[in-house]
């Protein structure tokens, strides 16, 4: 099925971009949108041909240059791309003669850009013109372009010019200076230098022509060094001319002029290359592709956002990283933000981790910048530029230069105030550890950035000994609508986890790698004294929130600001900060992008504080009315989406993914000129794979709890863990939106395990009491499915929970036996700890660690489980079921349900998982059973839930669906059905039992 774009005249298939018509007024986006690259390099969607006004441009990693006394920015190198075709006498361009045919299309299966026309020329002569180009993959140095010419209705002379142009422009200042250039066999070369840094290019091409007798001409040209050929061109036959172009810098190798020409004397014919290109794409497709059924839009667009993000990775560089608009625009000139690390990375972390490495690695190289950052600040240790180039320097412009002649120039404050990427990149370090278990790198690399990081965060905070608590005054936080903020919360908590993790790293080193401990001591000068202060601030870092709402302060003061209703200003065209203003923006509840919920995401996967279940509701019912999501930021829609999907907004979520999604493919912005939206890109395969997906990573590797949105029939990727492959095949039906099951090499079963039509169950005579309990439906029982909890149902964890929280009450010292462990029974993780506690005094980090180190010993005792454990009559009862029809779900309030059922040897009975990630009220709320019961596709009222403690007939009975209890009368009496355990019950049992109860409320 092909989708039409809006407005844009594209279809979209699986893999391929078709736009149907040139449109000049989009002449600048759509340059933006067919760029090609490889990694080492790409190039903008121009026209070979050359265009009034076009923005042809190739930036190559890490070529960057100053304009003199504004800014350092990415260099558009000489354009390798011209290709001028003369039909007797009219030159072939789009703004002369008559198009009678257009086609252009982006194979993104092989970065492959073609275009096909039917031209007529002002002389009245109709030809057909085909062009194709790529970047090869297989070899970053290497270009291709390739041409076919058929006259429709003449003979005539055709001449075609393929030339180097050394003149390129970063909008009106030419980096480059001449050097040298020349002809050599068959080809031409040009060599230039940058005017400040003086890296140093070379380009080589040759041309070839088949189809035809012709010769070729070199024209040296300064700076323009071109190969011609004229030939006779007949009605009906077509010629084809190949240039092939090589491409070095002094970055990569001493001498660029030999390397380009060494490439290009060896360089096998187009079609040799174009298979090697190939052949590298379905590689990387292979690690990379999502598939997704159900919706033609999202399987191209999610594809189209990867790919963009694919092309501008260095494969072959640790010492460049990805700029915010990719490699395909001048937009922020080529810089790379905190975008990079946040937003794009999962990405490659998950599925090219070499090229996640290499862009941790960047900020590595650039240490030496952020330590004159910081030092020219004042402060101690490394200090990361908002903005960074080459040298890690910052780059954000002191002003931003307004257009109005007699406007005021606005100063932009991030490079003094933004400081929250000092955290956000020992995230993303912290991250590639824990997935990759790369400790080679880590213990010559990433501690070193970690370390030396947090060190300027002991420098920055202040002491206040009126409250007795460290501040950190005067930031931007990620919103950046507030410019001049006290105690902003994102950036608080970032910095006290940031020195959290650096005390940890601290640790492994010394206990792992004492000798790079030992180094690094010296270098940073680091001390007994410092980790102590480092603890000191953890301890009493200012974080504004309410423990009991969770409702979270986005900076101090932010609630006494002027509240502001969006919907006052639907239909606006523009941000919120270019209506107000850049200075009343300060006085109003508005935000740019996520911040307090952009906090919660990233503590969301490791259930860090502050992210609790309520607290992510309370934050989104109040800072998600109060966010530009239209235009504020890019940044915003794809976060947005995973959160509004964790809450169950599917309708919301999807709308926010598709907003992100289409960003570029139909310019939503208005901005798409500048160059890919990669940040956005980034948090596309975010929303796709943890939103979406529901991805959770766990000791045993990444477990699927999917929400896919409705419509969508599959959704199959893989990630890379630990040095393994996990394969994910989700499926969805039955039009809602939360199906499926998916673990490391395992297909979900969702909708596609058990779904005939079922019978109804007959009423049989079997005369069991039953308490006062209001039953699901008047009619005879027609059970569809039965949801077990598993703790004290299918298997006793009990005792592996008591073994992991004596062991930590015994750490602390705190009194605990089997007796105070009774009433921790179907209690959460949390409230359990509270219970131990009692009013012993603990800070929120102290009860986060403790939660965490329980839940790790709980994690170790697991490991040890096999299917002798589960209980008499479990696994009876689970064959007869299925051999029934009946459809098997677990509901469990624990976050390890997935290690539980995989080590019992029972995953192959069950049919849909509700654990502790699926939603956001615990038991005795009903959400966790209606939940699974959405997961395996029935009513509540066709669902028996099978549950020991008394939360979870609660919330069954809450739930509108029949209860089983298992356990004394005291504890689930509550339940239609109780049972001292599992063991000889069968199928015929229960029915028996449920339908005397049916009968007997009638």
């Amino acid at each position: 099925m092909h989708i039409k774009g809006r407005s844009r005249h594209f279809i979209y298939t699986d893999w391929i971009l078709i736009e149907t018509q040139f449109d000049p007024e989009q002449l600048h986006s759509k340059e933006t949108v067919f760029t090609i690259g490889n990694g080492y390099l790409g190039t903008r969607g121009c026209f070979e041909e050359g265009y009034p006004h076009a923005l042809p441009a190739t930036f190559i990693h890490g070529v960057y240059d100053d304009v003199p006394v504004v800014y350092t920015e990415l260099v558009n190198c000489p354009d390798w791309l011209p290709l001028i075709v003369i039909v007797n006498g009219d030159r072939f361009r789009l703004d002369q003669g008559e198009i009678l045919r257009y086609d252009r299309q982006l194979d993104l299966r092989q970065g492959l850009l073609s275009r096909s026309l039917r031209w007529r020329s002002p002389s009245g002569n109709t030809i057909d013109i085909g062009f194709e180009r790529f970047a090869s993959l297989a070899d970053p140095h290497v270009l291709a372009l390739r041409c076919h010419l058929t006259p429709v209705d003449f003979d005539g002379l055709i001449e075609v010019q393929a030339s180097i142009n050394g003149y390129p422009e970063n909008q009106g200042f030419n980096h480059w200076e001449g050097l040298d250039q020349g002809k050599i066999d068959q080809g031409i070369w040009l060599q230039r230098r940058t005017r400040s840094s003086r890296i140093e290019l070379c380009m080589a091409a040759k041309m070839k022509i088949s189809g035809t007798e012709a010769s070729l001409q070199v024209s040296t040209a300064p700076g323009y060094p071109t190969l011609t050929t004229t030939f006779l061109g007949k009605a009906q036959q077509t010629v084809t001319v190949e240039k092939l172009v090589t491409v070095f810098t002094s970055r990569e190798v001493e001498t660029p002029v030999l390397a380009a020409q060494e490439k290009l004397a060896h360089l096998p014919d187009y079609a040799t290359l174009l298979k090697a290109n190939e052949q590298a794409w379905d590689e990387v497709w292979q690690q990379s592709d999502i598939l997704i059924e159900g919706d033609s839009t999202a399987t191209f667009a999610v594809r189209y956002n990867l790919f963009q993000l694919l092309i501008a990775a260095p494969r072959h560089d640790d010492r460049v990283s990805i700029p915010a608009k990719t490699l395909s625009g001048f937009g922020y000139r080529g810089h790379i933000f905190w975008d990079t690390e946040i937003f794009m990375l999962p990405l490659f972390l998950f599925t090219q981790p070499a090229i996640a490495r290499n862009l941790l690695s960047y900020r590595w190289h650039t240490l030496p910048g952020a330590r004159r950052k910081a030092a020219h600040y004042g402060y101690k240790g490394a200090m990361f530029a908002w903005e960074s180039a080459g040298t890690g320097d910052e780059v954000t412009p002191r002003w931003a230069l307004e257009s109005n002649f007699y406007g005021e120039d606005v100063r932009i404050w991030c490079r003094d105030r933004e400081i929250h990427i000092n955290a956000d990149i020992p995230y993303a370090i912290w991250n590639y550890w824990q997935a990759t278990g790369d400790d080679d790198w880590m213990q010559k690399v990433g501690a070193e950035v970690i370390l030396d990081a947090a060190i300027f965060w002991d420098s920055r905070v202040e002491f206040n000994p009126e409250r007795e608590q460290y501040e950190i005054r005067g930031v931007i936080g990620a919103d950046e609508y507030h410019e001049l903020v006290h105690n902003n919360a994102f950036t608080n908590r970032m910095a006290q986890w940031h020195l959290e993790k650096a005390i940890a790293v601290y640790d492994w080193l010394t206990d792992k790698f004492p000798e790079r401990a030992t180094e690094l001591e010296q270098k940073l000068k680091l001390t007994s004294q410092k980790r102590t202060h480092w603890q000191d601030i953890i301890a009493k870092i200012l974080f504004l929130h309410d423990p009991l709402t969770g409702l979270i302060e986005q900076y101090e003061g932010f609630f006494q600001s002027e509240d502001i209703d969006l919907a006052d200003y639907e239909g606006r065209d523009r941000s919120m900060q270019a209506i107000l203003g850049v200075d009343r923006i300060n006085k109003y509840q508005v935000i740019k992008q996520p911040d307090i919920l952009m906090l919660l995401y990233l503590m969301r996967e490791s259930a860090d504080f502050p992210y609790s279940e309520k607290a992510l509701q309370t934050n989104w019912d109040y800072y998600a009315p109060r966010t530009d999501i239209t235009y504020g930021s890019s940044l915003g829609p794809a976060v947005h989406a995973i959160l509004a999907s964790d809450l169950s907004k599917s309708i919301e979520a999807y709308e926010l993914f598709i907003r992100a999604l289409m960003v570029d493919l139909e310019d939503n912005r208005g901005n798409t000129n500048d160059g890919i939206h990669g940040a956005s890109a980034g948090g596309i395969w975010q929303a796709v794979i943890f939103g979406f997906g529901g991805i959770q990573l766990t000791e045993k590797g990444p477990v699927a709890n999917p929400h896919l949105p409705p419509g969508w029939t599959r959704l199959k990727f893989k990630l890379h863990w630990r040095g393994q492959w996990h394969d994910f095949d989700l499926h969805g039906g039955l039009g809602t939106g939360d199906w499926g099951l998916g673990t490391g090499e395992q297909r979900s079963r969702g909708a596609e395990g058990q779904r005939g039509n079922f019978s109804p169950i007959p009423n049989l005579q079997s005369p069991i009491p039953n308490p006062q309990f209001p039953i699901p439906s008047p009619q005879s029982p027609n059970i569809q499915g039965f949801i077990f909890d598993l703790d004290g149902v299918l298997t006793d964890t009990a005792e592996l929970h008591y073994l992991g929280w004596k062991k930590l009450a015994d750490e602390e010292g705190i009194p605990f036996d089997r007796e105070a462990n009774e009433a921790l029974r179907g209690v959460s993780r949390r409230a359990s700890l509270m219970l131990i506690l009692g009013d012993k005094p603990y800070s929120e980090a102290q009860i986060q660690e403790m939660m965490e180190r329980k839940n790790r010993y709980y994690v170790e005792l697991i490991q040890n489980m096999t299917p002798q454990d589960l209980l008499p009559g479990a696994i009876a009862l689970l064959d007869e079921l299925r051999q029934a029809g009946i459809k098997i779900g677990i509901g469990s309030a624990s976050k390890n349900a997935q290690t539980v059922i995989e080590r019992l040897g029972i995953a192959d009975k069950i049919d849909a998982i509700a654990d502790g990630y699926s939603v956001q009220q615990p038991k005795p709320a009903p959400d966790l059973f209606l939940y699974a019961a959405k997961q395996l596709g029935i009513e509540p009222e066709q669902s028996v839930v099978v549950e020991d403690a008394a939360a979870g007939v609660e919330a069954a009975l809450a739930a509108g669906m029949w209860a089983v209890g298992l356990g004394p009368v005291e504890r689930v009496g509550a339940a239609h059905v109780v049972l001292p355990s599992l063991e000889g019950i069968t199928w015929a049992d229960l029915r028996e039992q449920l339908s005397h109860v049916s009968r007997q409320k009638r």
